[in-house]
């Protein structure tokens, strides 16, 4: 692999391994007498990887440019040739600000995946009276800024925020916090039982679910994670798909989502 490949693929799907290409490439005609730009784009890519998970090639807001969505939320921008290829955001003076095209996509992206969601299938934490937003959490219960986090969900609630909690044990399906959450998934009392791990000790409900379709549950929340670009916990996603990184107080994401609102 050339050290272009190397900068291009490895930075950016390192968890993306194994992915096949979306087949896209119907709907750009597949027999066009010339080959289009998505063509010549998607050509020169796979010529560095020819399994990279290419999502979809389309022409961007800026003349001659076309925006390459690949799995993971990663983002690329090529010439019409494919020749040329930039890895970052692309930005857009409106007026007297500057507005990261890049990271707005993502967050669309990433709203329409939180939409896939089963309530049933998360630990969410109401408030009492009106709920005034909505927070999704991935965390990890041995992460202690997660625990620290956890800290924060009466304070959250009394706000008017619910907090939605997605399973994303750091280390993977064999990893020991996997058979933890699998096991607070399947509690008859969900929010206890995730309570009493972040605090450090066992469960102390009953746990008599299906482990089998508990452990499914938290394997889609872990992939589901990933195919939003979380490589940590506690990461924070608002109803418009913002991701959050790191732990932040509630007050501090109160008014985060007061400012989207």
């Amino acid at each position: 692999m050339s050290k272009l490949s190397a900068i291009l693929l490895t930075a950016m799907m390192t968890t993306s391994a194994g992915w096949s290409v979306a087949a896209h490439a119907e709907s750009r005609g597949k027999d066009s007498a010339a080959p289009g730009p998505e063509n010549l784009i998607e050509s020169q890519l796979k010529k560095l990887d020819a399994t990279i998970p290419i999502e979809s090639i389309t022409k961007s807001p800026m003349p001659g440019v076309y925006k390459v969505m690949l799995k993971g939320g990663f983002v690329l921008y090529s010439s019409e040739n494919g020749q040329y290829v930039i890895k970052g955001d692309m930005l857009e003076i409106r007026g007297n600000q500057l507005v990261n095209l890049t990271e707005a996509m993502k967050s669309q992206q990433n709203a329409k995946l939180l939409e896939s969601l089963k309530k049933e299938d998360m630990v969410i934490f109401s408030p009492k009276g009106e709920t005034k937003g909505v927070v999704y959490a991935f965390t990890d219960v041995d992460c202690g800024y997660c625990r620290k986090l956890h800290r924060e969900v009466d304070r959250l609630n009394e706000l008017g925020i619910e907090l939605r909690y997605l399973a994303f044990p750091r280390g993977g399906k064999q990893s020991p916090v996997h058979g933890k959450m699998t096991e607070a998934w399947c509690s008859v009392d969900r929010k206890q039982a995730l309570t009493d791990l972040k605090t450090g000790n066992p469960i102390g409900v009953e746990i008599r679910g299906d482990k089998a379709a508990c452990s499914s549950v938290i394997d889609h929340h872990h992939k589901l994670g990933i195919q939003m670009g979380i490589n940590g916990t506690p990461a924070m996603v608002l109803e418009n798909g913002q991701v959050i990184p790191g732990y932040r107080p509630a007050d501090d994401i109160a008014r985060i989502i007061e400012s989207q609102s």
